[in-house]
């Protein structure tokens, strides 16, 4: 009966009388399954297998011993045993001999132990005897066998001594499996073959249906779970309810035993987790000397975590747990720190490369450089690279580009005004003179209106430009000097003494550049030196340039080039690319072969910003050859000299140029307003005087470029002007006195054409000092331009005072500015002035002198010039005429020609005779010529009777009595060869009673003179007359 239950069980069958074989059944059995797949037996077939329950039990009981068996076999915890071929009694100390991780790798320790069912004989015999000789191998393989003996024999004695106890207890065992196995099943028993050939289900012992499927689910089987399917719901519910009491209660507790060996874990190692945070923190808040603390701490803890293993690999000695976990905190924070600090250097060395040397800031231990800051921070850190040569490479790199930069754009900007302003309109003659009037008697020289707004721009310009280049304080050429120095302090290692050695003086090999790397500097320094060279000597020397497409290329908007803030005219350019200011057109005009002269300029302006110019230029050059690398070389120091001499003498062709070109219209100077200072004057000698001296002030400077030298301890690169020059400056100075005298007899010449409603008559504001006919003349009369007489007659006196006074002054600056004789030149001045003086003289006297000749010579030729009476007592009314026309000349000249302020004069009315030196040269030169009329009509007649002998020299005296003070030798020999003349046209009767007459007629004379004394009072003379010049 049991045995169909196995059977049915086995099979899965719930009849006992199946009509056909089952068709899952068809595909194997699972023990067929395990058996094929375990390759114990040959495949059975279909057949066989249908009864393959009969050898099942026995099968299966096999196959758990020997499962059994081979898992107590892996899980044997051995950790070491004897060598099995008896060389040593452990076989881990051979292992470990030979550095083979057993201790670490469980599984590959078992390979080694013969206990081990994953035991591996040739692993063993390559490791553990991979240099064992033959013998003894051989003498380990008897060992062996003696070794397997022995415990066989030892087995074999166990085995026989407790036979019928082994036998008794596996039957034991195989029962109460089975029993437990077959629980709850249904027992089949077989009838026996002889009836029918069917099988009897029997009830005998049968079990309930219900009570037969509760003990089925404790029986040993894989559908029940081998026992425990009846009881894993009640468990699984019980384990549920079990955590939901206790689990919080047994998960706080581990929580907190974990918390707890952490929190100890981080109080040990505090030190450790603290450093990363820090570091951030500080490199947020840029506490550089925070972090240099913690990343020494970060070093020191990585170094003692170092030796730590160090030692215990010396020693031989496993970690404990406590010193892993230092390890493991360690090289986390030592990575995290390396990433932080290495991000921290990159962003100093980017800043390190865009640092000024001028850049500073104050800390509490006062002013600091930035760039030595971050030099000792990344020295500090520690780097390969060294930071004191990239600092000074990547600041000779900025300044090169600076300097190139700069220059080609600032040219091409003072191009594109200079073009503006020579395809302008040319400003007008009266604009130009406009600024030639320069007042320097008060000491107070306006300099903000030398020229045109659009040319002082363009000077301005210029400055800028060269300030910005060669200025020590605020230039680029200060940058260059203060790069220099920086860079001889890293040579000499004065700069080095400020900076940190790093950790452990790592960084100490930094600390001093190499003799390559100085040269490299000198080189560096001669470049930037020579760049800014050809820069300038570019401007002066080069015409101007013709491609300007540089401006249409955008500055880059770089912090390292802030182009934008240096360029001389601050970037107002905003042009289109495509309608660009063509060059210039060629007219002949001097200022087209200059890059920085703008065109149209006056020579007031360009002395004045050409003596700045050659002044920067002078104290740049020197400056620059102050520097070691340039002191040193000869070469660069004389293309030093060769700059300022040459940019000397482009300026001063292009001062003398203009200085030319303004002495031209120097006679636009003239306005016909008196000066307020002398009022015999006009305006334009002070003019003159005034333009001259600060033209010639402008040129000392540009020519000796002495405030260039004023520095102490310059280097003398500024040589003496040449002859040529020198040569240059003399003949333009006399030139430009010619052409100005030239244009004062143009003025004094050419008829003004002026409309009504110009006012040319000014009424000049003087100080009455005395109250009398000629101060009152002098102050209510106007200057009236129209008139020529007027015009000479200011021309002579400002003639007479730049012959004494004016030009011998300019002569005396010249000399003193320049430290030469102008001997040759002064007299050519000279001889110029006498002959300008004498052209006017002749022009102003000659239609007077003609008009007086024309009435002589008709009164004296006239029919009724002979007297009827036998006793002339009236002078003849030509001799009115002519000393009326003398009293006009003299009045003319008194009030156009005043007495200078502060002369005291007399309070007769006579006053007035007093006259001043043109006065007295006019009237002189007259004089002598009605003398030579008065000769040339007597001579007309051929014979004179006494009456006519007695009015000849009636006539003759009275005017030579009444101009007695203008009468000079010449004028005395032509009266007596009057009276030779008249001797020779008379007969000895006629001398005879002339000479009887001759006291009467001297009282006539005198009657006569009393009754003109009134009209020709101008006349009287003096005793402090001034005795004047004859002209001839």
């Amino acid at each position: 009966m049991a045995e169909d239950i196995d059977v049915a069980s086995h099979y899965g069958i719930q009849n006992p009388f199946p009509d056909q074989w089952p068709a899952e059944l068809d595909e194997g059995d699972v023990s067929e399954t395990d058996d094929a797949a375990t390759g114990a037996g040959p495949k059975l077939n279909r057949r066989s297998t249908r009864y393959s329950a009969l050898a099942g039990i026995n099968s299966r009981n096999l196959r758990m011993g020997s499962i059994r068996a081979g898992a107590s076999g892996d899980n044997v915890s051995v950790k070491d045993e004897p060598d099995p071929l008896g060389s040593s009694d452990s076989v881990m100390y051979i292992l470990k001999q030979k550095r083979i991780p057993v201790d670490e790798d469980p599984r590959l320790r078992n390979r080694f132990l013969l206990s081990s069912t994953s035991f591996s004989p040739a692993l063993f015999l390559a490791q553990a005897h991979q240099n064992a000789s033959t013998d003894s191998l051989l003498e380990g393989l008897e060992f062996l066998s003696r070794s397997i003996d022995q415990k066989s024999a030892s087995l074999k004695v166990l085995v026989e001594a407790n036979f019928e106890r082994f036998v008794r207890a596996k039957a034991t065992i195989d029962s109460v499996y089975t029993e437990m196995r077959d629980q709850g099943a249904a027992k089949v028993r077989p009838q026996s073959h002889r009836a029918s050939g069917q099988y009897r289900y029997s009830l005998t012992g049968a079990a309930p249906p219900a009570q037969a499927s509760a003990a089925k689910k404790t029986a040993l089987t894989k559908e029940a779970e081998y026992g425990v399917k009846g009881i894993r719901t009640p468990l699984v519910e019980a384990s549920v309810k079990a955590e939901e009491l206790w689990g919080p209660a047994l998960g706080g507790r581990d929580r907190e035993q974990n918390l707890y060996a952490l929190v100890n874990a981080v109080e040990r190692n505090r030190a450790v987790y603290e450093v990363g945070g820090n570091i951030a923190r500080a490199i947020k808040q840029r506490d550089y000397q925070t972090v240099f603390e913690e990343y020494r701490r970060a070093k020191t803890l990585r170094n003692e975590a170092r030796q730590l293993a160090d030692r215990a690999t010396t020693r031989g000695r496993q970690l404990t747990d406590q010193e892993s976990h230092t390890m493991l905190a360690t090289g986390r924070m030592w990575v995290d720190v390396e990433q932080q600090v290495e991000t921290f250097k990159r962003d100093l060395w980017h800043r390190l490369s865009d640092v000024n040397t001028s850049s500073s800031h104050m800390t509490a231990a006062g002013p600091v450089e930035e760039h030595m800051e971050l030099i000792g921070a990344l020295l500090e850190l520690g780097v390969e690279d060294n930071p004191v040569w990239i600092w000074l490479l990547s600041r000779y790199d900025l300044l090169k580009t600076k300097i190139v930069a700069f220059c080609e754009r600032s040219s091409v900007e003072i191009e594109i005004l200079r073009r503006r302003l020579a395809l302008g309109e040319k400003p007008s003659t009266q604009v130009m003179t406009t600024f030639l009037r320069v007042t320097t008697r008060d000491g107070a020289e306006s300099q903000d209106r030398l020229d045109t707004d659009q040319i002082i721009e363009l000077w301005e310009c210029i400055h800028t430009y060269l300030t910005k280049l060669l200025s020590m304080q605020t230039g680029l050429l200060g940058e260059v000097t203060e790069f220099w120095e920086t860079a001889q302090s890293f040579i000499n290692g004065s700069k080095q003494k400020m900076l940190p050695a790093g950790f452990e003086g790592e960084s100490r090999k930094h600390h001093r550049l190499s003799s390559d790397g100085v040269r490299q500097l000198q080189d560096g320094i001669i470049e930037l030196v020579d760049l800014i060279r050809k820069s300038v000597l570019s401007l002066f020397v080069d015409p101007p340039p013709e491609d300007i497409s540089l401006l249409a290329s955008p500055i880059p908007p770089s912090p390292s080039t802030p182009m934008s803030r240096i360029t001389p005219t601050e970037s107002r350019f905003k042009l289109d690319p495509k309608n660009l200011p063509p060059p210039s057109p060629r007219r002949g005009e001097a200022w087209e072969e200059f890059a920085f002269w703008p065109p149209y300029s006056n020579s007031l302006s360009s002395v004045h910003y050409l003596s700045k110019f050659l002044i920067l230029i002078g104290t740049a050059a020197s400056d620059m050859s102050a520097m070691s690398p340039i002191e040193t070389g000869s070469t660069s120091y004389d293309r030093l000299k060769n700059l300022v001499s040459s940019a000397r003498e482009r300026c001063v062709r292009a001062a003398c140029a203009a200085w030319n070109k303004d002495a031209e219209n120097c006679k636009m100077l003239e306005d016909w307003t008196r000066d307020p200072e002398r009022r015999e004057l006009t305006k334009m000698p002070g003019f003159f005087v005034a333009f001259e001296s600060s033209v010639l002030s402008g040129m000392q400077k540009i020519l000796y470029i002495s405030e260039a030298m004023s520095k102490a301890g310059s280097v003398d690169v500024v040589t003496p002007p040449p002859a040529k020059l020198l040569q240059m400056v003399r003949t333009q100075f006399v030139s430009s006195v010619y052409k100005a005298l030239s244009g004062l007899v143009e003025n004094a010449e050419r008829p003004v054409n002026m409309g009504e409603e110009e006012e040319w008559a000014l009424k000049p504001t003087v100080p009455v000092r005395s109250i009398d006919a000629a101060s009152s003349i002098i102050t209510t009369d106007n200057v009236d331009a129209r008139n020529r007489n007027i015009r000479m007659l200011l021309t002579l006196s400002n003639l007479k005072a730049l012959q004494i006074d004016f030009v011998p002054q300019l002569v005396s600056n010249f000399e003193t500015a320049f430290s030469v004789k102008l001997t040759d030149e002064a007299n050519t001045i000279r001889d110029v002035l006498g002959q300008i003086d004498d052209r006017l003289f002749q022009s102003y006297t000659n239609p007077t002198s003609a008009t007086l000749h024309t009435v002589i010579q008709e009164g004296i030729t006239a029919p009724d010039w002979v007297p009827t009476t036998s006793r002339p007592e009236q002078v003849k009314p030509y001799v009115y005429t002519t000393m009326l026309t003398l009293v006009l000349v003299h009045t003319e000249i008194t009030t156009t020609i005043p007495l200078q302020p502060g002369t005291s004069l007399p309070s007769t009315s006579s006053s007035s005779a007093q006259a001043n030196p043109l006065l007295t040269s006019v009237l002189t030169y007259l004089v002598t010529k009605i003398s030579t009329s008065l000769l040339t009509a007597f001579q007309s007649r051929p014979k004179y009777t006494l009456p006519a002998l007695m009015q000849a020299t009636l006539d003759t005296e009275f005017i030579a009595q009444t101009m007695a003070q203008y009468v000079t030798e010449e004028a005395s020999s032509i009266q007596s060869q009057i009276y030779l003349e008249l001797d020779r046209r008379t007969n000895n009767e006629a001398r005879t009673k002339l000479q009887a007459e001759l006291g009467e007629m001297r009282g006539i004379l005198k009657k006569l003179r009393e009754h003109t004394k009134g009209e020709f009072a101008c006349f009287r003379k003096v005793r402090s007359g001034v005795k004047g010049t004859t002209h001839t």
